[in-house]
């Protein structure tokens, strides 16, 4: 059996784990549940390859239960159904039953809340590894009944650790230091990358000691197969926002088929879709932010390949809305401004005055309430009264529904000057 370098490598012992330093320290939490078998459902939600099954696996072998892996990609309920009924028949071959889930994001809600009567009963201990975050792919109610704990990329040390540990425990790379530092930085914090690029170079066996512009062209001849968190993975995904900035359907939706074809996760592409919503077209038409948003649910509902249509059809829809930065613009702008009058306190007009001090010293003197105005508008300063002239942060576009926003401010503006 032919098994992968990051698997024959991997820690058995908490000691020899590199990185998550703020997870692994004697005194932390992780460490004393430990110490102590502690028994409790857990979820590890970091990047790809930065120790989550490692971790999860460490924490079983400290507890001496009966562990089971799984991947919630390959996994159905009734897989899951299976082992339990047999732990419930054999309760001695099963006892303290420990599953694990990996990818566990890639369960819809409904099938989440199968965890829930199990976990609150104590049938079982389950850990999850999610690289999506728990508060929008995992259910509330599963979410409470778990300790979730959050793991980094690895840093440049922590890979270097990982390089030492091969070489000593193996034999020498034949590479050169600014070789190494360069594979370090090819990895992007990804262990499991690192030693997958580690594979690659010992399958191409050089003959001489490599320098780093050799190792580059090497690498890139046979990085292919694992390019979904190198270089290709960010070019891809530039493509695809730059294809929808440039409000071209044919290019958008063919980089949205490269990105799927290529392994992206779907959740990835429609959260930079949602963010393409909000950076490129913003108000010009509000409803592209509703359909990305929505995009993403109907992903998590169905899943692959149903839900990638969606995917698609928000694509097309984001690349023929109208564009217009000025809302992304006007956010800058104010916190460029907020970082030079931080210090200032809002006018006291426009301040609660719960108590007779706060009355008497002037909180809320002079506010006026807005609908009860002519115009049902008042005019009055919300900026800090230090400001010596109101600044002026929002400047729509004569494109799409900012056409509408434009002529709301300039109402406005034309009001406040008569006040």
């Amino acid at each position: 059996m032919n098994t992968p370098l990051s698997e024959d490598l991997r820690p058995a012992l908490l000691e020899d784990v590199v990185g998550q330093d703020h997870l692994l320290f004697e005194k932390s939490f992780f460490n004393e549940l430990i110490k102590e078998k502690k028994p409790l459902s857990l979820l590890f939600w970091g990047p790809p390859g930065c120790g989550k099954t490692t971790l999860a696996r460490i924490y079983a072998k400290s507890l001496g239960g009966s562990f089971f892996q799984f991947s919630a990609v390959s996994t159905s309920l009734s897989d899951l159904k299976e082992l339990i009924k047999k732990s419930e028949s054999q309760p001695l071959m099963y006892a303290k039953l420990i599953i694990f889930l990996d990818e566990i994001h890639r369960f819809n809600k409904s099938q989440q809340d199968f965890f829930l009567p199990y976990l609150e009963s104590g049938k079982f201990i389950l850990i999850g590894a999610t690289t999506e975050n728990p508060s929008f792919s995992l259910n509330n109610a599963l979410l409470s009944r778990m300790r979730v704990f959050t793991l980094n990329s690895l840093s440049k040390p922590a890979l270097a650790r990982l390089l030492s540990r091969y070489e000593k425990q193996r034999e020498p790379l034949p590479i050169d230091s600014k070789a190494k530092e360069l594979l370090i930085q090819m990895a992007h914090g990804d262990g499991r990358y690192l030693l997958n690029l580690i594979e690659n170079i010992k399958l191409y066996n050089p003959k001489n000691t490599l320098n780093a512009p050799e190792l580059k062209e090497l690498l890139q001849k046979r990085a292919a197969l694992f390019d979904r968190a190198g270089e290709g993975h960010f070019n891809l995904i530039s493509a695809l926002h730059k294809s929808i900035r440039g409000s071209d359907p044919d290019a958008s939706v063919y980089w949205l088929a490269r990105l799927l074809k290529a392994g992206e996760e779907p959740l990835y592409i429609s959260r930079r879709l949602i963010r393409a919503a909000s950076e490129d077209i913003g108000l010009a038409d509000p409803q592209a932010l509703t359909y990305a948003l929505n995009s993403h649910k109907t992903f998590q509902i169905l899943g692959s390949p149903e839900g990638e249509i969606a995917l698609a059809q928000t694509v097309i829809y984001l690349s023929l809305a109208p564009k217009s930065n000025a809302c992304y613009l006007s956010y800058k702008k104010a916190l460029t401004l907020s970082d030079q009058s931080n210090h200032l306190t809002p006018p006291p007009h426009i301040l609660n005055a719960p108590t007779k001090l706060m009355k008497e010293i002037g909180y809320g003197k002079g506010y006026q309430y807005d609908p009860d105005c002519s115009d049902q508008f008042s005019g009055q300063n919300y900026f800090p009264e230090e400001l010596q002239e109101r600044p002026s942060l929002y400047h729509p576009k004569e494109m799409g529904q900012e056409r509408e926003m434009k002529k709301r401010l300039d109402y406005f503006n034309a009001l406040r000057e008569k006040k």
